[in-house]
């Protein structure tokens, strides 16, 4: 069983004796797990979440005069949210590490695909690097967040997981991808098809309240890699960067882009594995004393 933070236990068991005399079964029951289950997405989403309501509401009601641009408020915003994040213990020191982690990651590639002009910021502000405002690193920060608060609340477990090195190869296959594609063959559909055959037999489970459920691991990426993408339509609308096309007059992000995200998620998966090694599934069907909520 992972450990969960301070305040986690506190909400977990409080949950618990809220739920208690929930239903084991019928309509009632399947629909407390359902409940469960969104408010722990909900919950795995926090940091991302409320960077994406910072970057929305400065969109709408950030002053044009401000003394402060848009761009460095956003940046401050993120570094209190993730400060925020660790003095409440809603994140751990060890979890930190993988965040920091993504960060750079993320930084890096966006001073590359701004520079070959993928996309692009508005030019103002002095936290930045280059054409990047500091606080781009932190929307990548947010999927790391995500993705080591899901797999506590959710008690993921993995059937058949690959080998961890053979994740890693293909993780750093798909990075440099992402920067080779522009000079030589963009690779993603081998990739892609990578994906489908090292991960195909894997199957995630995870517990919602009392019970197990198991997906394919493949859909679990691809189901993250569709929410990633409406948030980036929300974000690219709020003006926080913009693809070439959207300069003219903002539509929607092409779909495209959710192959892109999908990949991305696959790097996201193997830095993960760093701080939690994948375990396989409890067979014993005994219900871990602090995870039943």
């Amino acid at each position: 069983m992972r450990e969960l933070t301070a305040v986690e236990e506190l909400i977990d068991g409080s949950a618990s004796r809220f739920l208690v005399g929930a239903p084991d079964q019928g309509l009632r029951s399947r629909l407390t797990e359902f409940t469960v289950f969104g408010l722990k997405q909900a919950w795995a989403c926090i940091f991302g979440a409320s960077l994406l309501v910072v970057i929305f509401g400065a969109h709408l009601w950030y002053p044009a005069n401000a003394g402060l641009a848009r761009n460095d408020f956003l940046t401050i915003a993120a570094v209190v949210i993730q400060i925020l994040m660790v003095a409440t213990r809603l994140e751990t020191l060890r979890e930190l590490r993988v965040i920091v982690l993504f960060h750079l990651v993320g930084t890096v590639m966006e001073l590359f695909k701004t520079g070959v002009g993928s996309w692009s910021y508005e030019a103002e502000g002095v936290l930045r690097v280059g054409a990047v405002p500091l606080f781009s690193g932190f929307m990548y920060a947010a999927v790391g967040s995500y993705m080591v608060r899901v797999y506590r609340v959710f008690d993921l477990r993995f059937a058949r997981y690959p080998r961890r090195w053979i994740t890693a190869v293909l993780a750093a296959a798909i990075y440099v991808n992402f920067f080779s594609h522009h000079y030589t063959v963009d690779a993603r559909w081998v990739l892609l098809a990578a994906v489908v055959v090292i991960y195909g037999r894997c199957v995630m489970h995870f517990r919602v309240f009392r019970r197990r459920f198991r997906m394919p691991l493949v859909v679990a990426f691809l189901l993250v890699a569709l929410f990633i993408w409406i948030a980036e339509n929300i974000a690219t609308w709020s003006h926080a960067w913009l693809y070439p096309s959207q300069l003219d007059g903002w539509h929607l992000v092409s779909a495209d882009k959710l192959v892109s995200w999908f990949l991305l998620m696959i790097i996201s998966v193997v830095l993960v594995a760093w701080v939690y090694k994948p375990m396989p599934p409890d067979t014993t069907g005994v219900l871990p004393r602090r995870n039943r909520a």
